[in-house]
């Protein structure tokens, strides 16, 4: 759905965020309703990097990259709840063009580097189940450190880029965008210039930077499923299998929820219901994977306990 006036602008100075909802009795709570989310995310993150940091048992690479990924989520979620918040509290829908364009470079830095460091984390579980006897020696810390790196890197560039293309876009005096953040694709959708070639360039790049890291997660797990099956006893295959449960239960979570928000905006005629599916990725997945993280691992349950034991 777009809105605009029939006068063009093409340096626009500000465009307005219509939210998941417009009725005035659901804002209040819309606000406290997502600021819970925020903070639960933040805290249970802000808990695994600390356990992790303080704990010399946990200086293992499974834990330096769940730190990371800990660190990722946080700037995730940071990138769009806050200004909704401070939207839904100042009553305000305005949000100035260059404030847009951060969003959008923030926003998909830390959705690729989501990507990526899940796919690290699912090598570093292929090397650990089908070549423990050569784990350390391949997940080193300066080869760990060297992918995190890398990873940052890359969905630096990716975030560039994708800010590059929505800085050449062109709009109408007034845009609408019917989210609560300044999502890419529907600027995409809302631009008055030729978007043609700059939508081929998206899929391209969203075929090289998403494309590529899912094509490594499902080799790493399927070359660890077909081991696993091969192991005689039952005792082995859960040990095995428990080792990466917590990580492909993030994977899904992370991409089943992305991937059901990209169907529901592309089947509903209605922005706003992708609006509303997009809630998922953007807050619940962040919100949830320090749960999934530490309700089952012994190891950051005994951190967390030593660091809680610490503080009081």
């Amino acid at each position: 759905l777009i809105y605009m006036e029939p006068q063009n602008l093409t340096g626009i100075s500000e465009f307005l965020l219509l939210g998941l909802s417009e009725d005035p009795e659901l804002q209040p709570l819309l606000f406290r309703l997502f600021l819970t989310m925020y903070l639960v995310t933040v805290l249970g993150n802000l808990l695994i990097i600390l356990a992790v940091s303080s704990d010399p048992c946990l200086h293992i690479p499974m834990y330096f990259f769940l730190s990371n990924l800990a660190l990722a989520d946080t700037g995730f979620i940071s990138t769009t709840v806050p200004r909704m918040l401070v939207n839904i509290q100042t009553q305000s829908k305005s949000i100035t063009y260059g404030a847009c364009l951060t969003q959008v470079s923030f926003f998909i830095l830390f959705a690729c580097w989501d990507v990526l460091l899940l796919t690290v984390m699912a090598y570093d579980r292929f090397v650990a189940i089908c070549h423990p006897l050569h784990y350390l020696v391949i997940m080193n810390p300066r080869f760990c450190g060297f992918l995190v790196l890398v990873s940052c890197f890359i969905s630096l560039l990716d975030s560039q880029l994708h800010c590059l293309m929505v800085s050449q876009l062109t709009f109408y005096m007034e845009v609408k965008i019917p989210h609560f953040f300044c999502d890419p694709s529907q600027l995409l959708n809302l631009a008055r210039s030729d978007t043609f070639t700059k939508n081929i360039l998206v899929y391209f790049i969203g075929a090289i930077f998403g494309g590529v890291p899912v094509s490594g997660i499902l080799f790493s797990y399927s070359r660890i499923i077909s081991l696993i099956l091969r192991v005689p006893s039952s005792g082995g295959r859960y040990k095995a299998f428990s080792t990466c449960g917590s990580h492909l239960s993030v994977v899904c979570l992370f991409f089943g929820t992305g991937l059901g928000a990209y169907l529901s905006s592309a089947i509903s005629s209605s922005p706003r219901k992708g609006a509303v599916a997009s809630v998922m990725y953007t807050v619940v997945a962040p919100m949830l994977n320090p749960f999934i993280y530490s309700l089952r691992n012994r190891d950051i349950n005994r951190a967390l306990w030593r660091l809680l034991r610490r503080t009081a």
